[in-house]
């Protein structure tokens, strides 16, 4: 992954707020992204908003589908107005949330013979996880540490994400990949 600056992270963090707002009919046009090299590369993106702290769509890829200027766009329409978890944002919202880029590694595969050696080569706020198991899978990123830093309460949440028993992360051996982040929010 091309580490991005914090100049080039805030330029996307722009980009998603005008992609939003020209869809809701309150900017007259998308913010322009200068064509600087690492916002040229094919990255995934994850677009968090949240609402007075609180959760209000995120939507994301793990894996690249074009630079990272045209994942972050489509994953701000998404979180925004196609998170099956909310309702579509409104105009009277908008100026109310708050914006989180994420800009993903490739997921790696994480191999682990048991739940125990599972935990011992997670990295607690460093990594994104994934599970799967046959047709079932879910994700949380790096960030969802600060909310449950105990690795068993992560893995048995991640787990019900997916639809598993909350003790599928150590009772069925799932797939599992890991991933980082670099994480760019607006500007309080």
């Amino acid at each position: 992954m091309s580490k991005l600056t914090r100049e080039e992270g805030q330029q996307l963090v722009k980009l998603a707020r005008s992609t939003i707002g020209y869809r809701l009919g309150l900017m007259s046009d998308v913010e322009e992204v200068e064509k600087k090299e690492g916002l040229a590369s094919e990255q995934a993106s994850f677009v968090t908003l949240k609402k007075h702290g609180a959760l209000r769509g995120c939507i994301g890829s793990l894996v690249p589908t074009g630079t990272v200027v045209k994942s972050v766009k489509q994953n701000a329409i998404k979180a925004a107005f196609h998170d099956s978890r909310f309702q579509p944002l409104t105009k009277e919202e908008f100026e109310d949330i708050h914006i989180d880029i994420s800009v993903l590694t490739r997921p790696e595969p994480l191999e682990y013979n048991d739940g125990d050696d599972l935990i011992a080569k997670l990295r607690p706020g460093i990594d994104g996880v994934t599970i799967r198991l046959g047709m079932a899978g879910a994700t949380f990123l790096p960030q969802v540490w600060k909310q449950l830093p105990d690795p068993e309460q992560f893995l048995g949440h991640l787990c019900r994400k997916a639809g598993l028993s909350q003790t599928a992360w150590k009772d069925e051996h799932p797939d599992v990949e890991v991933y980082q982040v670099q994480s760019f929010e607006e500007d309080q």
